[in-house]
């Protein structure tokens, strides 16, 4: 599952830029620690978001074993190694910094997301990849109304939201529940992750007299602490939708290649 992350380009980050992560980073398999560290640097490999490189020296549990291979990733060579933690072994699952590569990254292993369990920040958990310190999230109450159609069909209709403001995507309208209308909205099985916003409770699709048009809405239920007022809250694809804002219809943005997430 991944994200909608793309970058304003004002704040778009260097292809092998190296930065210090002021955060303590932990990573488990099979609930042992395999890494604890508050020496993990962020890698931009590709310019929308980061990922953390991990000094050797802070493996915990985690056992490298060399696979012998030399690969060219966004920062530069790097060795292939399979990771070993007790009777869990993740073949080609961690990738040793080699010469050639920016000098921070040295004696530091960058780890393929998924190979992992789970990923923290802190005491908190990140889901899908890095959070970008130059990306944020804002979710402000606000006195706009905000009406919905698709079809010629009125889906919702409130006199106040939720705006949620997140760094080089739309504007996303957050609307009570109540404001919906779930006679014509049908669920759906899908879930999505975000790591600035948390994972998904739910989505929900619409058919119309003249077409079927999938999860274009969704909810979040217990939103991580940065979109807090989001939580309970629905909202609509503007790029699938019909939005009016305080009576005018916004235009419709490129859609954001929907990869499975975030929205």
């Amino acid at each position: 599952m991944t994200t909608e992350s793309v970058l304003h380009p004002s704040l778009i980050v260097p292809v092998g830029h190296v930065e210090p992560v002021p955060r303590r980073i932990r990573g488990t398999i099979g609930g042992q620690v395999v890494f604890d560290t508050r020496r993990a640097l962020y890698v931009w490999e590709w310019q929308a978001y980061p990922q953390f490189s991990i000094p050797v020296e802070d493996l915990v549990d985690g056992v490298l074993h060399d696979d012998a291979h030399t690969e060219q990733l966004g920062a530069g060579p790097a060795h292939r190694h399979t990771l070993q933690v007790g009777e869990e072994v993740r073949a080609g699952a961690a990738w040793v910094w080699a010469e050639g590569a920016p000098g921070p990254l040295h004696d530091t292993v960058r780890f393929e997301w998924e190979a992992l369990d789970s990923w923290f920040e802190e005491d908190e958990p990140v889901f899908v990849h890095p959070r970008s310190p130059y990306s944020r999230v804002d979710a402000l109450r606000s006195g706009s109304s905000v009406r919905v159609e698709l079809d010629g069909v009125v889906l919702a209709e409130a006199t106040g939201c939720v705006k949620l403001f997140e760094t080089g995507l739309p504007t996303r309208y957050y609307l009570d529940r109540a404001t919906v209308d779930w006679t014509r909205l049908r669920p759906s099985d899908t879930v999505t992750r975000c790591p600035y916003k948390g994972t998904t409770s739910g989505y929900w699709s619409f058919d119309s007299d003249s077409a079927s048009h999938e999860d274009i809405a969704w909810a979040y239920d217990f939103p991580t602490v940065h979109a807090n007022r989001i939580a309970g809250l629905t909202a609509f694809y503007n790029e699938h939708v019909d939005l009016y804002v305080d009576g005018h219809l916004l235009p419709k943005p490129a859609d954001p290649a929907r990869a499975a997430s975030d929205r």
